[in-house]
């Protein structure tokens, strides 16, 4: 039996993002340098996820072309919910993504990149989502599975749905 997974914010190949701080000072992420990042990533992710496992990605997947050869190695049957990064052409995606979409429903959450409005509330029992990084809102029926709150890697749906519904973030 397969289980499913998300993540989001991994923005392979972005220099930059090494260099990101937390609000208290802190860096955002480990690494320096985005090659040791991307290799340490896919280390973790193929840690958790079998090839036939599905993976929902919620956006900002890369930062440049070059990196998306990355996404080959990467484990999992992949869906990509498009983030604000993600602006390159679709067929650019394609090769390594089953599937493409700007936002998902799965057991009545709400998978997307950014926040949904909090009008939706009554609609979903929750909406998991990306782009915050390191922070997250003050609110349980939001979830950021950014890598930053996922030990740089995919975390299984059932988990987050498990946190969302005993009303925590981590």
């Amino acid at each position: 039996m397969s289980n499913v997974f998300l993540v989001s914010d991994t923005h392979f190949g972005h220099k930059g993002v090494c260099q990101f701080l937390n609000e208290n000072g802190t860096k955002l992420r480990p690494w320096n340098d985005p090659d040791e990042m991307d290799e340490e990533m896919v280390k973790r992710w193929n840690s958790v996820v079998r090839p036939k496992d599905k993976v929902y990605h919620l956006g900002d997947v890369v930062i440049n072309r070059r990196s998306l050869a990355t996404l080959e190695r990467l484990n999992g049957d992949k869906v990509l919910i498009k983030g604000n990064h993600d602006i390159f052409k679709l067929s650019d995606y394609t090769k390594y993504f089953r599937d493409i979409r700007g936002y998902h429903v799965m057991n009545n959450y709400i998978l997307s990149h950014v926040p949904v409005h909090p009008d939706s509330k009554g609609r979903f029992k929750g909406n998991i989502h990306g782009h915050l990084h390191s922070r997250k809102l003050d609110d349980p029926w939001y979830h950021c599975v950014s890598v930053e709150h996922t030990d740089f890697k995919p975390i299984a749906f059932e988990e987050v749905m498990k946190r969302i519904e005993n009303g925590c973030q981590k």
